[in-house]
């Protein structure tokens, strides 16, 4: 197996000074032909927007194969996946392979998990054996690992047949998605606007019907915006709720692990349902990463829809959201209201927005900047402050010291415990994603070693908002506390583009705010697969 320069080839990348990538048109992504009579378009059509815990049903009742199920899916893939650039790897021999024997071991009794037969996709920067994982790095382009992250083994041991990786940006290190082995991801809802990152590729694959599920994670937003932006759903679970082994392979340096805190990993797909079956199959303790307590995935208590408490709030720290997004969320919150649960615009009592951000950018710095050499951490210091001073959640620690290090968790401690307060007195608490729905894509600027940088702004209505403050600041708050958040479209705006609401519960019942999140769904009757696929 070609294996990646481990922790080198990182500390290479960060540690060479200014980086400027020249950022190519890449593959339009890898296509499979299925050779399907065009007179099976409809029925393939059907079984590719079907949840996937329905077409897995349907495959355990022997209503369809899973070869079937899944030659369906590389039919949709061959048809769309090229103006899309979704799934950038694909396996289409392995899958075949593997769809086989999941129907040959139905025909002998055997039903091997939830997932039996149910073709899913994986994001780039997580391991899977015998497929190349890029994390979208031009030194890791051809890199093929010989192990599976957990989350990987988990889905396939719950019979899930893995139809290939999709796209992210370089080292899944942005908002929108585009990296110089691929290329750009575009939106299904809209060829020329972005998907969100960094699990775009995953996001756009589940919208336009190519993949029944896709595995991400999100340490500043990865999973919510794009399922904001391609109107699908997605869980970022609570912190260390589940394993981070196989994420990033290679990738940074193997001797410890500095990223501790923020990351979580979850899936996206087109049901709450799905979400859940899929959360409870790669959650849990793996003996790989220690961080990742044993808390029991069970069914809550059903509740009455009228018996929830709901605090909701369009506006955190001043950060501006859209007309239409705002008008959404003030419809679905009048919605539920009207249904009878007891809504109130509230916020907690010492929620310090600024604070929150800080805190987080710091922790960010410190983790991820211990593997940047002394030059060039003072270098970014010095001159880069320009950057930074718009962003709050761009804060940088230097020099790092343990006591502002700990002093740091404290305050992130402090800020949990305040959230959790709240949650006491509310079952949820509902806000918007990022400041717009899906813009079209907007070109970097150049790249600071593996972040890239942008000029331009994002337009909030007229108003034009740093790129990164209008894309993360109402994500990267849940990071900070480790809160588990999830994501259901609830409109869409005049041009007919997707419109996603954050769902924020309380740490470790991530369950429970499934269950709510499944009726809060059912009052939205929002979901719809975009037109022409």
């Amino acid at each position: 197996m070609k294996r990646a320069g481990s922790g080198k080839s990182w500390c290479a990348l960060l540690c060479s000074g200014i980086l400027f990538f020249c950022l190519t048109t890449g593959p339009s992504g890898a296509s499979a032909t299925t050779g399907a009579d065009s007179r099976n378009q409809g029925s393939y059509h059907e079984l590719v927007f079907l949840p996937a815990h329905r077409l897995a049903g349907m495959i355990r009742a022997g209503e369809i194969t899973a070869v079937q199920a899944l030659e369906a899916y590389l039919d949709q893939i061959s048809r769309h996946n090229g103006k899309i650039n979704a799934i950038v790897t694909i396996d289409a021999q392995g899958a075949r392979e593997r769809a086989r024997q999941a129907d040959e071991a139905l025909a002998r009794g055997e039903i091997w998990g939830p997932l039996h037969g149910v073709p899913v996709t994986i994001k780039d920067n997580y391991a899977t054996k015998g497929i190349r994982t890029t994390t979208g790095y031009p030194g890791h382009a051809d890199y093929v690992p010989d192990f599976n992250a957990t989350v990987v083994e988990r889905v396939l041991q719950a019979g899930a047949v893995i139809i290939g990786k999709t796209n992210l940006p370089l080292l899944a290190l942005d908002y929108q998605t585009n990296n110089p082995v691929f290329g750009a991801t575009n939106n299904p809802w809209d060829l020329g606007r972005t998907p969100g990152g960094s699990t775009g590729g995953g996001a756009a694959a589940v919208a336009a019907g190519m993949s029944a599920l896709s595995l991400g994670n999100d340490i500043g937003g990865s999973i919510r915006v794009p399922a904001h932006f391609c109107g699908i759903y997605g869980i970022k679970p609570t912190e260390n709720l589940v394993s981070k082994h196989g994420m990033h392979p290679g990738f940074p340096s193997p001797e410890y692990r500095s990223i501790r805190h923020l990351v979580s990993c979850g899936p996206l797909a087109r049901s709450v349902e799905d979400l859940k079956i899929c959360l409870k199959v790669i959650a849990g303790p793996d003996r790989k990463d220690e961080d990742v307590p044993y808390v029991p995935a069970v069914d809550p208590p059903k509740r009455e829809l009228a018996a929830l408490r709901i605090a909701w709030t369009d506006d955190i720290g001043g950060v501006p959201v859209t007309g239409e997004t705002r008008q959404a969320l003030i419809r679905f919150t009048d919605t539920l209201s009207e249904k009878g649960c007891t809504v109130e615009r509230a916020c907690p009592d010492n929620f310090r927005p600024e604070e929150i951000w800080s805190t987080y950018g710091r922790i960010m710095d410190m983790e991820v900047g211990v593997h940047v050499s002394s030059g060039l951490r003072l270098l970014s210091y010095l001159f880069g402050r320009s950057y930074r001073k718009d962003v709050p959640f761009l804060r940088m620690v230097y020099p790092v010291t343990y006591d502002k290090y700990m002093r740091t968790l404290t305050i992130r401690d402090d800020q949990i415990a305040s959230l959790e307060g709240f949650l006491d007195e509310w079952d949820v608490w509902l806000c918007p994603v990022s400041c717009t729905p899906a813009y079209t894509h907007i070109a970097p600027q150049r790249y600071f070693g593996p972040y890239v940088l942008y000029d331009r702004p994002v337009m909030v209505d007229e108003e034009p908002v740093n790129y990164l403050v209008a894309n993360g600041s109402y994500t990267t708050i849940f990071n900070l506390t480790g809160s588990p958040v999830v994501v259901i479209p609830i409109g869409y705006t005049g041009q007919g583009l997707p419109i996603g609401v954050q769902i924020v519960g309380k740490r470790w019942r991530d369950m429970e705010l499934l269950e709510i999140a499944a009726m809060l769904d059912e009052a939205a009757g929002a979901y719809k697969s975009p037109p022409g696929y």
